[in-house]
């Protein structure tokens, strides 16, 4: 079935599911008490498509949906690919300009949001870079600085001026019948454009990833494949949806095995645990500081892990105590490695069940079937041979469609032979098996996410007192890296750390925020006057005293 499911469309998929085992749970939302079937799902996916026709949302518009993991983030995944419209995914840790820049670009004719997360008042961010919505009639939007964008949509239960509430849409269904929704279906391919999701850029700014229907279908039939996956499987997501981990190595490498989906608002350690003991989860997924969380809880020994075998450990290196705790101290026997970025949608190699653990550890795994890897050159491009280091390329049905809007890009990052060069610098063995050894992007991983610190120092650049900045990753025992950024201050000023940090708060996401602020005269540069930014790295090891945290993240 799953070969068959991987040439499929959402729509397609979801209809089949429904058809074949109706009465088997597709999603359980543990923080929301909320459980449909396969059939009960189709049923709210439908009469949501049909909403969202009647509100005049057309084949090949983009709609941001800005929320945690909540149950309609899913119905609207298939509600949108259902009638021919693409998800943008926003990242729920973003501010205002990050806000407006995704918008912007994106093109995004509506926005589907929650009012807030933890001390972020999403509401008061819409109303300030628009204006004009809290006067606007709901759905009826115009908007000087967004002229693309004609609807807010709110998820949650208080009403805001300028905004339809969530529930509407399901009213609204009643006037477009079944039919009309099935002729809107029956014209959307497996090559059509489903998702946008944002990834930093070295440029500074976000790129909007196009990925298809294909992509990630396909894409999560075969991570399912490699966890040997079936629907009997019962899958605990508490990575964000908003990431390709939660999406698509969460949500479609479930749904294409007819398993279900346990699905948390957002991570929390006890809540894991319970999920995991109360629904008997078979498999769990996270970054290694989620399981490292979760082995470390107080309560750890309270909860019945039993049910696990499987799940992927993904988004920074693992460390080989943690696999080895998670695979003695939470039965997760078979737990997997994955390996891949947004633009290859997202996995390229992943680890099999039957690996040794050392393999688990030392490697990313082998290429996904019908994935082609190889390792070339960073100066001729020239395929290189097994064990010597160079830049991962990669090439198959999960490359992305491109950058949106953005086709220069698209053309340095993918070749006119489809090869998609990754930034990494690899390593294969002789058995096919890989090791991430580098990058060539100048990237810096916090605990699963991509941070480029262009996007950081172009920040530093426009505060008044900060002639020039240099942002670089730092070893973390908690994160794997975190942000610390050098600053030379302008002629005759003087400012704190604690200034700078300030400066950022409230305008970019929290985990972009650096950590450690230092002040420098000048930077180590080469003869060239290219600047140094390892000797930047070695500098604040010594001076942090992280020589621990280092040795534990190249191990």
């Amino acid at each position: 079935m799953t070969t068959e499911i991987a040439k499929k469309t959402l729509g397609e998929m979801l209809d089949r599911l429904a058809a074949e085992y109706p009465d088997r749970e597709a999603l359980v939302h543990f923080d929301n008490k909320v459980r449909y079937t396969y059939s009960q799902l189709k049923e709210r996916v439908d009469l949501l498509a049909r909403g969202m026709m009647a509100l005049g949302i057309e084949s090949g518009e983009h709609v941001s949906v800005w929320c945690t993991n909540y149950p309609q983030w899913v119905e609207a995944q298939f509600a949108l690919a259902k009638i021919g419209a693409a998800l943008v995914t926003v990242n729920i840790h973003y501010r205002t300009l990050e806000l407006e820049y995704l918008l912007d670009q994106s093109d995004s004719s509506t926005l589907i949001m929650m009012r807030g997360f933890r001390d972020a008042n999403f509401v008061e961010m819409v109303n300030k870079i628009c204006p004009e919505l809290p006067s606007s009639k709901p759905g009826r939007l115009h908007s000087k600085r967004f002229p693309h964008l004609k609807r807010v949509i709110m998820l949650d239960e208080e009403r805001y001026p300028g905004m339809l509430n969530w529930d509407s849409l399901y009213q609204l269904g009643e006037e477009v019948s079944q039919a009309e929704l099935e002729a809107r279906q029956s014209q959307v391919k497996p090559d059509d454009t489903v998702t946008l999701m944002y990834t930093s850029g070295t440029t500074g700014f976000p790129k909007g990833v196009m990925l298809s229907h294909m992509n990630i279908v396909a894409n999560g039939t075969y991570i399912g494949d490699c966890m040997k996956l079936t629907g009997e499987d019962r899958v605990c997501i508490p990575v964000p949806f908003f990431h390709c981990f939660g999406s698509v190595l969460g949500m479609m490498a479930t749904m294409t095995h007819s398993g279900t989906m346990v699905v948390l608002d957002y991570f929390h350690a006890k809540s894991v645990l319970e999920a995991v003991s109360q629904e008997r989860c078979t498999a769990l997924h996270g970054v290694p500081t989620m399981f490292i969380a979760e082995l470390h809880h107080p309560d750890f020994e309270k909860y019945d892990l039993t049910s696990l075998r499987t799940g992927i450990m993904a988004g920074s290196p693992c460390p080989i105590e943690v696999m080895r705790a998670v695979i003695e101290k939470m039965g997760m026997r078979e737990i997997t490695i994955a390996y891949g970025q947004t633009e290859s949608s997202p996995v390229i190699t992943q680890t099999r069940t039957d690996d040794p653990v050392e393999v688990r550890v030392s490697t990313v795994g082998r290429a996904l079937p019908n994935v082609e890897v190889k390792i070339v050159d960073m100066e001729t491009g020239e395929d290189l041979p097994a064990g010597v280091q160079g830049e991962l390329c990669t090439r198959g049905f999960h490359v992305m469609k491109g950058y949106y809007k953005k086709s220069e890009e698209t053309a340095q990052a993918i070749d006119e032979q489809g090869w998609l060069y990754t930034g990494d610098l690899a390593m294969m063995d002789e058995h096919g098996y890989f090791k991430i050894t580098g990058r060539l992007k100048d990237m810096i991983i916090r605990g699963g996410e991509n941070i480029y610190p262009r996007e950081i120092e172009e920040f530093l650049y426009a505060h008044p007192k900060v002639l020039d900045a240099q942002v670089i990753g730092i070893p973390s025992e908690k994160y794997g890296e975190e942000v610390m950024a050098w600053v030379i201050l302008k002629p005759g000023e003087r400012a704190t750390s604690e200034e700078l940090i300030a400066y950022f708060r409230g305008r970019i996401s929290h985990f972009k925020v650096p950590k450690f602020i230092k002040f420098i005269d000048e930077f180590p540069m080469t003869a060239s006057g290219k600047i140094q930014k390892f000797k930047l790295q070695e500098l604040a090891i010594a001076e942090l005293g992280l020589e621990l945290a280092a040795k534990v993240e190249t191990a």
